[in-house]
């Protein structure tokens, strides 16, 4: 099923709130993370696993993994530039990712209320492969992500 095109004016918020949000986020800068798109409700980051990202099996940590799967779970509350927190999580781990992997992170809202959202974050490797899947719960907090322009 195609996905729908975003109002261009809920398109234009979804791209202000991600950037203003990607300004101040320092741990998803550090970790080498990019932000490649997103939509109302909809995000995606993608991370390549580097050698200090291993753990002791020489596999990426799964910290890491949930880490950009996290993040991209933030990036997709946020994207209706009302300030949107998480309040729960859970991550099953797949698959191993590797160092040179280069591991995509999908955000999709399933359910939204006034406080309150679903979202199912997959997290994949280079061929396609599943690595994991992630569910959060966000809560809305006070505030907006960012002054709209324009």
């Amino acid at each position: 099923m195609p996905t729908p095109t975003p109002e261009p004016d809920a398109q234009r918020t979804a791209e202000q709130a991600a950037q203003a949000l990607w300004q101040r986020d320092r741990a998803s800068q550090a970790l080498g993370m990019r932000l490649v798109a997103v939509r109302p409700g909809w995000a995606r980051l993608a991370m390549t696993v580097r050698p200090d990202m291993l753990n002791g099996h020489g596999v990426c940590h799964g910290g890491m993994v949930f880490a950009l799967a996290d993040s991209a779970f933030a990036f997709a509350c946020n994207t209706h530039n009302e300030s949107t927190v998480a309040a729960a999580a859970a991550i099953d781990f797949l698959a191993a990712a590797r160092a040179g992997d280069e591991l995509t992170a999908e955000a999709a809202e399933l359910w939204r209320t006034r406080r309150n959202g679903i979202y199912e974050i997959s997290v994949t490797n280079q061929r396609g492969e599943r690595v994991a899947l992630f569910r959060g719960r966000s809560y809305r907090i006070e505030g907006r992500v960012t002054q709209l322009e324009g």
